[in-house]
């Protein structure tokens, strides 16, 4: 599927946030740009919808949160804000981008406070971008693009598997013909050298023996 025909897709944006104001703004603005939007008011309410858990091998003496009873709402992007009670917006950051199910959904974090230091932190775990509040229309625009580019790498994936496997055929295919090549010059050598074996014989026959 190209670009074009993904430009008339709906797409479904979680937005996360504590503040009831924050959340209807946010969702007013997402709204306005033709997006599918559902809201939650914390970072492990956004985990649940997401049907998330916890993998074994990341912090297996943490509780994992059960998803919902087979949530099958595709979820596009997710946006939260970064100060929160209980999860801030990096945790949620974090634990979507250690989950394989969940690491390649981009994230946006919003926060009403300018610090350096938390913003380049969001972006090295992979947020795609930190906004400040309030949000603006022309940020929202910027959604689409980090969507679209999304979904085209979740298309791209299975022609790579494909071309790995096709590539190992061939490989393992090579491979057993030089094998079997290998054995038949092998066999023939082999041959060779009975052959010159017996023509290094003494040749006996016709010789007649002579009794005194």
């Amino acid at each position: 599927m190209g670009m074009a025909a993904d430009e008339d897709t709906q797409f479904h944006v979680l937005a996360v946030d504590d503040s009831l104001i924050d959340r209807k703004f946010i969702e007013r603005l997402l709204k306005t740009s033709s997006f599918q939007v559902t809201t939650v008011d914390s970072g492990s309410k956004a985990l649940e919808f997401l049907g998330w858990q916890e993998d074994d091998r990341n912090n297996p003496n943490e509780t994992s949160v059960s998803p919902i009873n087979n949530q099958e709402v595709e979820v596009n992007l997710v946006i939260t804000d970064y100060c929160m009670p209980g999860m801030t917006g990096y945790d949620l950051l974090k634990k979507m981008k250690e989950s394989s199910s969940l690491r390649n959904i981009p994230v946006v974090i919003m926060s009403s406070e300018n610090v350096p230091s938390r913003i380049n932190r969001c972006l090295e775990e992979g947020a795609e971008e930190f906004w400040l509040k309030p949000v603006k229309k022309s940020d929202v625009n910027k959604l689409r693009h980090h969507m679209i580019r999304s979904k085209c790498n979740e298309f791209e994936k299975p022609e790579k598997q494909d071309e790995k496997q096709e590539s190992a055929t061939e490989e393992a295919s090579e491979n057993n013909h030089l094998q079997t090549t290998a054995q038949s010059n092998n066999k023939w050598k082999a041959m060779d050298e009975g052959l010159s074996v017996d023509r290094s014989k003494p040749q006996l026959s016709g010789l007649t023996v002579m009794s005194n």
